[in-house]
């Protein structure tokens, strides 16, 4: 879907040739490509983690969201090539369609992983010893095994920190460069592009770190101080004089910024194997559309009403939603 959808970008005509046809049909396309996305993205992680073992199988599942920052670092750098120097911007979709090429290549070569595997054999081995026909698998114990809604309604808290504080950093912090500092669109790019190289670094080094510190305790320690700085947030920002202190502002709130990474697969492990993609995927679909629904409106119409200490109204209980889902992961590691 991804590569089809990339080949329609690039060589669908433009609205003054074909009008609204063009209008919905990159529309239709760029929805095809967040669903896609989602799918790859959850998926790669659940591999890693089933396939590999701690302390390396952290730093594994890091690695995803590593590659996911370097793929957005690409694309604003390449927004800051085509804004600043005219090129055609179909180009990039044109990459995009070669990558999921490649990306569909590798998938078909993949095995399933040893946990997946594992739990079809304990299913098989249930029928082979009751003898019962294969068609009633569906009624497996194991394969009707549900998740606890209390760990669901958890990592669903717990992603939804991350959209809201992208948006914040990028979009939010992107509105004051245009109009408190008077950037232009192309400068705003340019600015996000730096810090889009920040937050690839500090993805980087929670991948090293995991390796060697427990992950909850890296993602705990980040909470409590993303949580004060979350506190004086509004009066920094109300004091900044120039873009380069917006800059280290943001660049010290997307290193800080209180997400899953690196303890994805410490959340993951604790849904059932046969309903892990369910629960993971759809948690972080329902989290993303419903952060973005009210980040898209409430940081507009609340610091409208407030300034910028309307912000608080949004992350204050992102933040406190956050630490009630990794208290009871916690509590789950330590029952284990």
């Amino acid at each position: 879907m991804m590569s089809l959808s990339c080949i329609i970008m690039a060589i669908i005509p433009t609205y003054a040739e074909k009008g609204i046809i063009a209008t919905v049909l990159v529309t239709f396309c760029r929805v095809i490509q967040g669903m896609a996305s989602m799918g790859e993205a959850i998926g790669a992680e659940l591999y890693l983690t089933e396939a590999t073992s701690p302390p390396i199988q952290y730093p594994a599942v890091a690695s995803v969201s590593v590659f996911i920052a370097l793929g957005m670092m690409a694309a604003v750098g390449f927004a800051s090539l085509i804004t600043s120097n005219g090129i055609n911007w179909r180009y990039a979709f044109f990459i995009g369609a070669i990558v999921a090429v490649i990306g569909i290549a590798a998938r078909t070569t993949l095995r399933e992983t040893p946990e997946f595997a594992d739990a079809k054999r304990r299913i098989k081995l249930v029928l082979e010893k009751t003898s019962q026909n294969p068609a009633i698998i569906e009624s497996s114990i194991i394969w009707k095994e549900k998740a606890n809604k209390k760990t669901a309604i958890s990592l669903f808290l717990i992603q939804c920190s991350w959209p809201a504080c992208f948006y914040f950093a990028y979009f939010y912090c992107g509105s004051i460069l245009t109009n408190t500092f008077g950037y232009s669109s192309t400068q705003v790019i340019k600015h996000n592009f730096i810090l889009s190289i920040v937050q690839l670094i500090s993805v980087l080094w929670l991948m090293y770190l995991s390796y060697h510190i427990h992950p909850l305790k890296i993602v705990k320690t980040k909470l409590v101080i993303f949580s004060l700085l979350t506190l004086i947030c509004p009066y920094l920002l109300n004091n900044i004089g120039n873009t380069h202190n917006l800059l280290i502002f943001q660049s010290i709130f997307i290193i800080l910024i209180s997400c899953s990474v690196p303890a994805v697969p410490i959340f993951f492990k604790h849904f059932p194997v046969f309903k892990r993609f369910t629960y993971t995927s759809v948690s972080y679909a329902l989290s993303r559309a419903f952060i973005y629904v009210v980040t898209s409106f409430g940081f507009v119409y609340i610091t409208k009403c407030f300034g910028h200490w309307g912000v608080l109204i949004i992350l204050l209980p992102i933040n406190i939603g956050f630490a009630f889902g990794l208290h009871h992961f916690e509590k789950l590691e330590k029952e284990v």
